[in-house]
């Protein structure tokens, strides 16, 4: 399916472009926008087992997106990773060297991470091409934004607004185009999948979400094709002039789907709670991926980073599940700085064995209009032999315009 998608793809560039040559190509170029992106980083890890890792990688990302003419738009962007000591750390395995250090999934690569035309109707955009997609709160399709070659998948998109307070969206996505890289044997997931998100944001008490993600991957991801059908419900309520209360709830059940040899029917459920004003939030939550004939709930192409703990143990969900209480907590300080940190208990959804805890904390702040700093750590401490201790530090520099 992926050949027949670009080659789609490279027919409707031609046929714009001839459009745009009319005396309208100049314009939609003279106006299109420059997209940049420089992140450098230090990631460290230590690791049960493990010689250290010490990753220090620089990522550029520089795109072009064409002015809008008559509800057309191209857009192109193009990456770059480099490592300073690329031996250091492994690279996913991909550096033989690094052998028996621990993994950060930041290797070395040169990719076009975007391309993409785009038409918009009214309210209604249809995007064909290699793209960038998220939903909802990233909890089952995301780009994986923290990792420093963001997943992105080559796909036809379609969101409509029609309707009032009302987002309507449908993707296939005929490849997955992951964080490891195309030189990565898991790099690139060949896809037949369907996802259709409803949301509502009509309702007095918050936004209503519906969705199906039906996931099919050939090959060697075959055991991660599912079907997954769910909804949410999250908003915000005032108790005062200066105080929210924030909610989220969310239920969803996955059974085995496309190319899966298994055979299992497991519950997603998670609920949060918390206080939102300016001087910072507090956050309690709990959240529960089922399991069923052995096999846990499965989220395979969603940003993973961003929940379960930030030492990244469980960005694939144990045979007996997972079941995981949290308390989160910001702090807007003085000087522009943001504080994050959070703890986080672990333990099997099957039969309650406790794998762990874990402390985190972030802190950030802006400098001028494009750069930002930040340092972050994680800290995992094993209650259960099947999982290491992990401890992981970062320092980063990003500019972004």
């Amino acid at each position: 399916m992926q050949t027949s998608l670009f080659r789609s793809l490279a027919l409707l560039l031609a046929t714009s472009g001839s459009l745009w040559a009319a005396n309208t190509l100049g314009e939609a170029i003279g106006q299109g926008t420059v997209s940049a992106n420089v992140r450098a980083r230090f990631e460290g890890v230590h690791q049960t087992a493990l010689r250290d890792a010490d990753a220090v990688t620089l990522r550029t990302r520089v795109g072009y997106t064409t002015a809008p003419w008559q509800g057309l738009k191209a857009m192109v962007e193009g990456e770059h990773i480099v490592a300073a000591k690329g031996d250091k750390y492994s690279q996913a395995g991909l550096n033989p060297a690094a052998t028996g250090r621990a993994v950060v999934g930041d290797p070395e690569t040169e990719e076009v991470n975007q391309v993409f035309l785009a038409y918009t109707s009214g309210k209604t955009t249809a995007t064909l091409g290699r793209q960038r997609i998220v939903l909802d709160n990233t909890r089952f399709i995301g780009d994986v934004g923290w990792r420093q070659n963001m997943q992105t998948y080559d796909a036809f998109l379609v969101q409509d607004k029609t309707f009032d307070k009302t987002t309507l969206t449908y993707a296939y996505l005929d490849q997955v185009n992951r964080v490891f890289s195309a030189r990565h044997p898991q790099g690139k997931w060949d896809s037949d999948s369907h996802a259709l998100n409803a949301s509502y944001t009509g309702l007095p008490a918050g936004t209503l979400t519906g969705y199906a993600y039906l996931l099919d991957f050939a090959k060697l991801a075959a055991a991660n094709s599912c079907a997954t059908y769910g909804a949410s419900f999250a908003g915000t309520q005032p108790l005062n002039t200066d105080v929210k209360v924030a909610y989220r709830a969310e239920l969803a059940t996955q059974s085995d789907y496309g190319a899966s040899t298994l055979n299992y029917d497991a519950l997603y459920a998670t609920v949060s709670a918390g206080l939102v004003g300016k001087p910072g939030s507090l956050t309690i939550g709990y959240e529960q991926l089922g399991s069923d004939n052995n096999v846990g709930f499965k989220t395979p192409i969603a940003t993973l980073h961003a929940v379960n703990g930030w030492a990244d143990l469980f960005t694939a969900t144990p045979a007996a599940g997972l079941q995981e209480t949290y308390l989160r907590a910001t702090a807007n300080l003085p000087e522009g700085f943001v504080l994050i940190g959070s703890y986080h208990r672990f333990k099997a959804d099957a039969n309650g064995t406790k794998f762990g805890e874990e402390y985190d904390a972030q802190l950030t702040r802006k400098f001028g209009k494009y750069m930002t700093g930040l340092v972050k750590i994680a800290n995992f401490r094993r209650d259960s032999l099947a999982f290491p201790n992990v401890q992981k530090v970062w320092a980063q520099v990003e500019f972004a315009y």
